[in-house]
């Protein structure tokens, strides 16, 4: 999630069905009680469980 991905995204790369990924997705919202995939990464962020990182095409863009 914190990456970005799509749901679709995730399940190619995981090798993983769409509605396995949903479901994970919908119970880590549940789980931490927030309601889209932009808090989850905050709260992740804020607990220390990813850092923020610049990638080449983000810093390009910024530039």
């Amino acid at each position: 999630m914190a990456e970005g991905l799509s749901n679709q995204d995730v399940a190619s790369q995981l090798r993983l069905s769409l509605a396995t990924v949903k479901t994970h997705v919908g119970n880590v919202l549940a789980e931490l009680n927030v309601n889209n995939r932009t808090q989850v990464v905050i709260t992740a962020y804020e607990a220390g469980l990813v850092q923020p990182t610049c990638s080449a095409e983000g810093a390009r863009s910024a530039a």
